[in-house]
């Protein structure tokens, strides 16, 4: 193979010489030399030969002109030489190739042993084989356009892929350039083809990758973003496009600050660009508590909470940031909902005792560096048992919320009501001189004794006792004031209900000795001729048959001089003042478990029976051995046994509930958290507790019918405790209309007077 022009003025060349010598030796005429010097002329590029052959004689001018020949004949033959080294070298480079080589046109005309190698075909066989042949039908005619345009093309074609099929079947990728050149004086093209069939196979593994790594990327719930070293968005998955409010179209190549508004949900301030502060701090960057992201799209706002983290080659340098956006409004909801529970009774929309007792606190702080002076009252309602009594909790409930609206009506919009527990209230009134204090609380007095509460065909009047103390300069700590005000309160019911009276020093002793010390004298009574009654009311599964979860909880009761059953409402006060909780706790531990080990009460197999434990009992550091030496003295199971701890005794003694629920956990007791959303103290503590149920308080439950606030908390708790993985019970279940509500909710067990009430544990089989 040669250059097609010099190749075809070698043949042409040789014809003409061949013809010009044997016209030398037949024609010796000057004319026909002068003819013929002239065609020579032409073919070697020099036109003198007319000139020369005209002055000189024709013996020289044959001698010129065969000089002139033989010169030609040197250059032609050395011409060739070359194009025979060209050839052979070219044949030698292409034969040294690991790549694929082809001369062809439709058909080859040139394979090199590596084509006949790779493809598993002889050379002869691919010499005048259709290049076609070794194609996929599919590919065929879009190939031939191809070579087409390539033929008709002078310059070097790119780099194309093509795929050709194997002797064996197997597929064979190409990475392909062509060249246009003439092969034996026709167009052709000589295509060198490089095999990337591992890189493609390679490549579409990676594409795979990508593929389901982007699909996961799009079904998860958070939000992901990456970016380069410069910060610059390069991808988004469905999630975080959705929260941003953008198309991932538009926010490519662009910086996070440029695209997505991040503010603080407390005074609004940018946040900034979280990528950009992880490049250049070159650290984990989060936002936790607080932070907004406002959709572009006027879709809203998300509360979440966002990492941004360093991406990191082999070699350990950054070359990006990838972003993670969690969104919490749901949860961010809940907590705020609970947060708002921590400081308000659910059942009035007063503030609770907790929330009273600390703005009480700043009260007190402020009135003894001479903030003013303050008035504190202690309200205990007069008549409230005979309509509860009479008509149920449902009717009491009512009667609260409307006392309490009334209450509010007759303080100053600077003042605070709180509901402190049961029928009791208290008012602080800011700024407020004990003259005015005194005229507030009469008023309230007169308000309430005018009140009359109607339930169905039922009127009743009612009053209430208000105890008044002063806060001032001198004013002793917060728990002091409140028993102050509770002993002023307790004078007033004795002095004939339904009035107010300002603390004195002597009123203390006069509550104590009446009242509480009473109740002392009876509690060690009862304790010591252990008169103590056990009674326990049924906990019913709403999963049909339960093979596990609570049967019944344990309930304490009392007996008076005539017989007649008195609540734990009325005693346990005095019995927390006098410290006097781990002993009656202890009591009933020891009494429980003694009756389950004698199987003088019934508990279905693979459930168990619950026992209420307070808080100061909690706190007793003893409490936990004596209640392990009973399980091995009595030789109950621990799986029998269900912990109940309040919300409030386990924030109050964290440190303590969290070893005495972890090592009985451990044994195989179960807990609950009894009165949850009643006062709520530390909802991130319940992931660290090793807790089996919540027990939502009564109030909420006794609401769910005609309450809409109550239905909204009551749902936002069960969506907590099924993140915490606890199952849920209803306690307090009065009405049917409460328990339709209650199934509709997905609460687990329940338990009320409507479905059993609380009967002596003798009783039970």
């Amino acid at each position: 193979m040669g250059t097609p022009l010099t190749e075809i003025l070698l043949i042409a060349a040789g014809v003409f010489l061949g013809v010009l010598l044997l016209q030398l030796y037949r024609v010796r005429s000057r004319s026909r030399i002068r003819k013929m010097g002239t065609e020579l002329g032409e073919i070697t590029g020099s036109h003198n030969y007319q000139n020369r052959l005209s002055t000189a004689s024709e013996d020289d001018a044959l001698a010129d002109l065969g000089g002139t020949v033989n010169q030609l004949l040197d250059v032609l033959g050395h011409t060739e030489r070359q194009l025979r080294e060209k050839q052979s070298m070219f044949l030698q480079l292409a034969e040294a190739q690991s790549d694929i080589i082809f001369v062809h046109r439709d058909e080859i005309l040139y394979a090199n042993q590596a084509a006949a190698e790779i493809l598993g075909i002889e050379s002869a066989t691919l010499i005048g084989m259709s290049i076609y042949d070794l194609m996929r039908p599919a590919q065929r005619e879009k190939s031939r356009e191809n070579i087409a345009k390539k033929l008709a093309s002078e310059e070097v074609v790119p780099c194309s892929q093509l795929q050709l099929m194997k002797a064996d079947g197997q597929a064979l990728w190409l990475q392909v350039t062509s060249v246009p050149v003439e092969y034996h004086g026709q167009p052709a093209l000589m295509s060198v083809g490089e095999d990337i069939s591992l890189r493609m196979l390679a490549d579409k593994v990676l594409a795979e990758s990508r593929r389901q790594a982007q699909l996961t990327l799009d079904s998860i719930g958070e939000g992901v973003i990456t970016t380069d070293i410069d910060g610059r968005i390069d991808y988004l998955n469905g999630a975080a496009a959705e929260l941003a409010g953008v198309r991932p179209e538009a926010v490519l190549g662009r910086t996070m600050g440029e695209t997505i508004n991040l503010v603080d949900e407390s005074d609004r301030r940018s946040l900034g660009d979280p990528a950009r502060r992880c490049l250049l701090e070159q650290d984990r960057v989060n936002l936790g508590r607080g932070a907004l992201l406002l959709a572009t799209n006027g879709g809203g706002e998300h509360s979440i909470e966002l990492t941004a983290s360093p991406i990191l080659d082999s070699a350990g340098h950054i070359i990006g940031v990838v972003v993670v956006l969690h969104d919490v409004t749901e949860m961010r909801g809940i907590t705020q909902q609970m947060s708002y529970q921590a400081s308000h009774d659910a059942l009035t929309g007063l503030i609770n005792r907790r929330e009273f007792e600390r703005r009480l606190d700043e009260s007190v702080q402020g009135a003894r560096t001479g903030d003013g002076q303050h008035a504190l009252c202690y309200l205990d309602l007069d008549g409230f048992k005979t309509v509860n009594d009479t008509c149920g909790h449902m009717a009491g409930d009512s009667m609260l919320r409307e006392v309490a609206g009334l209450i509010k009506e007759k303080v100053r919009d600077s003042d605070t009501v709180a509901r402190l527990g049961g029928d009791e209230f208290g008012m602080l009134l800011v700024g407020c001189p004990l003259e005015k204090g005194r005229q507030i609380a009469d008023d309230v007095c007169y308000a309430v004794k005018d009140y009359r509460f109607v339930w169905r065909d039922k009127i009743f009047n009612i009053g209430v006792s208000i105890g008044l103390v002063e806060v001032g300069h001198e004013s002793g700590e917060t728990e002091d004031l409140l028993s102050a005000a509770d002993s002023a309160c307790y004078v007033a019911k004795k002095q004939g209900k339904g009035r107010v009276h300002v603390y004195s020093s002597h009123d203390e002793a006069v509550a104590r000795h009446r009242g509480e010390i009473q109740w002392l004298q009876r509690l060690q009574s009862a304790l010591n001729n252990d008169t103590f009654e056990l009674f326990s009311q049924p906990i019913i599964s709403l999963k049909g048959k339960a093979k596990s979860g609570p049967a019944f909880e344990i309930l304490l009761r009392m007996r008076d001089e005539h017989g007649s059953e008195i609540l734990p409402e009325k005693f346990m006060r005095a019995a927390e003042r006098y410290q006097i909780m781990p002993h009656i706790d202890r009591w009933v531990v020891q009494t429980t478990l003694a009756a389950l080990a004698s199987e003088s009460i019934g508990l279905p197999v693979g459930r168990t029976c619950a026992i209420n434990i307070s808080g100061q009992t909690l706190a007793d550091e003893g409490f936990l051995e004596f209640v392990v030496d009973c399980l091995d003295r009595t030789g109950v199971d621990a799986s029998k046994i269900c912990f109940e701890v309040t919300e409030s005794a386990v924030v109050n003694n964290l440190t303590h509930a969290q070893r005495f629920i972890g090592v009985l956990h451990g044994m195989g007791c179960r807990f609950a958290l009894d009165d949850f959303g009643s006062d709520v103290g530390s909802i991130a503590n319940l992931k660290n507790l090793a807790m089996d149920y919540l027990k939502i308080d009564g109030s909420f439950i006794r609401g769910l019918g005609s309450d809409d606030v109550s239905h909204a908390m009551v749902d936002a708790m069960i969506k907590l405790a099924r993140t915490l993985d606890f199952e849920v019970i209803a306690e307090q279940v009065e009405d049917h209309k409460a328990l339709e509500v209650i199934r509709s909710l997905g609460f687990d067990y329940v338990q009320g007077f409507l479905l059993g009430r609380p009967q002596p544990l003798q009783a039970v089989a």
